[in-house]
């Protein structure tokens, strides 16, 4: 659970892994390989045995991809992570491309030649992702070929870690709301509604969410490895290693559900055989499209079936995020009393603040692990909007700076995943006037009401409208999905300027988080969770109207805000804010905490 501040910035990585894969590649007869940092489950957060781009190159980030070739070699990440892997990666290995600009499909057309074979491994793959690396290839005359065991697996070899073996627990009723039974039936509904017969599940996510189960194969995230296919009638097959399967598991999971091991999955593809099968392109790599084919099925291009369902909290999900918001806010809230008391007389450093935060959150005695690893950025790595403390990178905040901290937790009953940006000593006036700026946006996005229909992207102007004014913008999204004790990462939701085909529904859990950031100087971000409501009139309005509840409790940094630049309106809503917050939290908390927050959580 403990967060590590030990990335490595080992640069031999690539010098003494890339020579091993070369070989590999070489007794395979293939000319390159293709890298994903993607493994057979399309994780956000990797086991260890599955960071086979980390393994490779050295760089630990969420998302990227490496190609190997005989004679040189690309590694490609998006603008989150342009110092960490300059910090992380072999320049001489490793040539630094965009991962958004051409990015790979870009880099072999550009980089391979006539009669090439290129490697790749079809498990690693989305259908989508390897049509566009299949066309690049295509255009010079070089040749795309599947191959497993792909030649970096073999160059691992004995030295790659096992596969995680975690138990699969029940996740119970009073936290899920919803029996198994009961998902699987009207998801089989749907199927059926579509003409599909069954549905290949291999999201742990949803996994996690139809069998009312969780794990611990990935560190961050409660999930279990493993496949599943749904049937129409709501029967089901879930394949998990055997060493996951706890003795109360079976009866958990009841008879219509058949448990079986990775090894007999090819088989019950097969056994689809004329049968129409939903698979997801998004969540499922090329290798369940190729085996399905293969087996003579049907195969139907759609979303997980479990996406949008999850997505939906029912009432008592809702219920349990709201406790995991209240304990966690008791946290924070300690945390923000401990910065304005002994962190403004001896600021902390970046490693301090999350190693404090963290263990706030385990003094509630039901922290189950962190939601993702906590970002505090002092000064200029607030401007860093990725930033994540190491030992070699960490800072100690200064008096007249910023600190920003974004983090979240996993609870039994939900997860959390909050940002607040604190004065230590005294702010600037510009410090001042652009976190009310990005203040101003983040009241505007919760207060929205807006019909049924509407999607993120219709409403992510909002909080911007007022940075917008002033010639001022941040380049990430505003809001994205939240489980429940799941993903801190969760779609098909979010808020952003990019274009969003998904209606925003009753239910759904979105981070509500617009930011400013001065690079070389500091960073603002404001974040809180809420859940939308189900729709209600307005007085004198026509139709009813969906709108946003906040979930996250704890202060907003008074110090901070310029009163005058806020209207009567956003007064009262801060007002009305903080008023919750110390109704919440201040029962929960010591009376040192309490006597702060009445003064933190007072009228503007």
């Amino acid at each position: 659970m403990r967060q590590t501040f030990d990335e490595s910035t080992d640069r031999s990585f690539g010098p003494k892994h890339v020579p091993l894969i070369r070989k590999a590649m070489a007794e395979q007869g293939l000319d390159g390989f293709v890298a994903p940092h993607e493994d057979e489950h399309q994780n956000e957060y990797l086991p260890a045995a599955n960071d086979r781009l980390a393994w490779a190159t050295g760089f630990t980030g969420s998302a990227g991809a490496a190609v190997i070739l005989k004679d040189k070699a690309a590694i490609f990440v998006d603008g989150r992570y342009t110092l960490q892997v300059r910090d992380q990666v072999d320049q001489e290995t490793f040539e630094i491309r965009d991962l958004v600009e051409g990015g790979v499909p870009a880099y072999i057309e550009a980089a391979t030649a006539r009669g090439q074979v290129i490697g790749y491994d079809p498990r690693l793959h989305s259908p989508d992702a390897l049509d566009r690396l299949k066309a690049a290839a295509a255009k010079v005359g070089a040749e795309l070929r599947a191959v497993t065991p792909n030649p970096l697996d073999a160059a691992w070899g004995q030295a790659r870690p096992s596969q995680p073996s975690a138990p699969v627990a029940p996740h119970p009723l009073k936290y899920a709301g919803e029996d198994s039974g009961s998902k699987r039936s009207r998801l089989g509904r749907s199927l059926a509604a579509q003409g599909a017969q069954a549905a290949v599940i291999t999201s742990p996510a949803s996994i996690a969410w139809l069998f009312n189960v969780r794990g611990g194969d990935v560190i961050r995230s409660p999930l279990p490895i493993g496949q599943a296919i749904l049937n129409a009638d709501g029967s089901a097959r879930l394949f998990l290693d055997p060493r996951k399967v706890t003795t109360d598991l079976p009866a958990w999971l009841g008879n219509e559900v058949r448990l079986e091991t990775p090894g007999d999955l090819p088989q019950a593809l097969a056994d689809l055989r004329g049968k129409t099968v939903l698979v997801d392109p998004g969540q499922s790599s090329s290798w369940y499209f190729e085996a399905l084919g293969a087996a003579g099925a049907s195969v139907q291009r759609g979303e997980d079936p479990c996406v949008l369902p999850r997505a939906c909290k029912n009432t008592v999900e809702i219920e349990g995020t709201k406790r995991a918001h209240a304990r966690d806010g008791a946290a924070l809230s300690c945390f923000l009393h401990w910065l304005a008391t002994e962190g403004q007389a001896n600021p902390p450093d970046e490693i301090e603040a999350v190693s404090r935060l963290e263990a706030f959150r385990e003094a509630t005695g039901a922290l189950m692990d962190l939601s993702f690893d906590t970002i505090a950025g002092a000064a200029s790595n607030g401007a860093i909007v990725h930033y994540r403390p190491t030992q070699r990178l960490n800072k100690r905040a200064e008096k007249g700076s910023l600190l920003l901290v974004d983090s979240g937790a996993q609870y039994l009953d939900g997860t959390t995943d909050v940002t607040r940006t604190v004065a230590i000593g005294e702010p600037s006036a510009e410090m001042c006037a652009r976190f009310t700026l990005v203040l101003k946006g983040h009241l505007a996005l919760a207060r929205v009401r807006f019909p049924a229909g509407t999607t993120g992207s219709a409403l992510d102007a909002l909080a911007r409208m007022a940075l917008w004014a002033h010639g001022l913008d941040y380049d990430h999204g505003t809001g994205h999905g939240v489980g429940s004790y799941l993903g801190v990462h969760e779609g098909p939701q979010r808020i952003a300027k990019a274009p969003n085909t998904v209606a925003l529904r009753p239910g759904m859990i979105v981070s509500n988080e617009p930011g400013y950031y001065k690079e070389g100087a500091y960073g603002i971000r404001i974040e809180t969770l809420q859940f939308v409501t189900e729709p209600a009139m307005i007085e004198g309005g026509e139709r009813p109207m969906l709108g946003f509840e906040t979930l996250t409790v704890a202060p907003i940094d008074r110090r901070l805000i310029v009163t005058s630049m806020l209207t009567g309106e956003e007064r009262g809503q801060l007002d009305a804010y903080h008023a919750h917050v110390l109704a919440v939290v201040g029962p929960q908390v010591p009376a040192d905490v309490l006597a702060w927050m009445k003064t933190a959580c007072a009228p503007l």
